[in-house]
């Protein structure tokens, strides 16, 4: 009875470990730094929001300027003058926020120039990964580079070389 009792239980350990899942973590922040293509296009939106934040800059500095002109003159302004005077700082304000809006907001240009620029490496990052994980059978593969939490992740799990490799990209 003991030893039915015992090779059951070895049965069913061996069952448990059969259907322990197989995981894999990787550094999804890693492998986009070591493609050259990313690099690239990260530095050229780099450039591109740089421009455009000068761009923003220069028309603020502008606007600023007449502000203090206003200020400086309104006493000496006739009430339809500082009427005119004052909708022409709030158009030209308007101007402003309507471009900040429009070059770095939710959907601005940056953001299209972003999905146009780094999204089809991302997906080749993301089918390399995809790749790997039916190749080697793994159940789940967690990405510790942002987002998910991890408090301790054993080196040998970590896969990014292998996913790098799968790209053909060497180090």
């Amino acid at each position: 009875m003991k030893k039915n009792v015992l090779l059951l239980m070895a049965f069913v350990a061996l069952a448990i470990a059969g259907n322990a899942q197989r995981y894999a973590i990787i550094d999804t922040k890693y492998i986009l730094g070591k493609i050259p293509e990313y690099r690239d296009a990260d530095k050229k939106l780099q450039l591109i929001g740089e421009q455009w934040q000068k761009e923003i800059d220069d028309k603020q500095a502008q606007l600023d300027k007449m502000y203090k002109n206003y200020e400086a003159e309104q006493f000496m302004l006739t009430d339809e003058l500082k009427k005119k005077r004052e909708d022409e700082l709030f158009q030209r304000e308007k101007e402003v926020r309507d471009l900040q809006k429009r070059r770095f907001g939710y959907e601005g240009d940056l953001f299209k120039e972003r999905q146009k620029l780094v999204k089809p490496v991302q997906d080749k990052v993301y089918n390399a990964v995809q790749k790997m994980a039916i190749s080697k059978a793994y159940d789940f593969v967690l990405d510790k580079s942002e987002g998910i939490t991890i408090i301790f992740a054993d080196p040998k799990l970590d896969k990014s070389e292998d996913v790098l490799r799968e790209l053909g990209i060497k180090n």
